[in-house]
């Protein structure tokens, strides 16, 4: 491996993790960042040790992850009782919550949201706390996922480089 090619894997490992740390702090792009860590190795590598074939695998992992990271929270509530309203409830404060607080806001926002509107749709507050709980179970559950999906990005990443 020449200086060129260290100097490669150095910027694209920072790019991993930031995109790791993104998993962690929701204001950055997560698993999107870890996959473009690769894509520019591969690019200027001329897709000799990561292909486009794994680019590809990358990317639907990417997808998988975005997938899991936005159905996390309504699923958790869902199984913990939330119904329509504080789905919706969970949709808007998520929004709301980024607005007004960042990325505190995103993990905040939904469960206050689903707790809200779970009042508002006529739950007792115990129920309405119980939804709550189960968005955050459903964040947290998301958020494990999308740290096993970014290590595994990762540790093939560099398996890939020097394997």
């Amino acid at each position: 491996m020449d200086i060129w090619e260290i100097i490669l894997f150095a910027v694209s490992m920072v790019i991993m993790l930031a995109g790791m740390l993104g998993i962690v702090l929701p204001i950055l792009p997560s698993i999107p960042l870890i996959w473009f860590g690769a894509f520019f190795y591969a690019v200027f590598t001329g897709f000799s040790e990561i292909t486009w074939k794994l680019l590809l695998l990358f990317a639907l992992l990417t997808v998988f992850s975005i997938v899991i990271e936005n159905i996390g929270n309504v699923y958790g509530a869902r199984r913990f009782g939330a119904t329509k309203w504080g789905i919706a409830g969970s949709i808007l404060g998520s929004v709301a919550g980024f607005f007004w607080a960042g990325a505190i806001g995103l993990i905040v926002g939904p469960v206050i949201g689903t707790i809200i509107f779970e009042m508002i749709g006529g739950k007792n507050y115990a129920g309405a706390m119980k939804s709550g709980l189960g968005n955050f179970v459903g964040f947290v559950g998301g958020t494990l996922m999308k740290g096993i999906i970014g290590a595994a990005m990762i540790v093939i990443f560099v398996w890939k480089v020097f394997g």
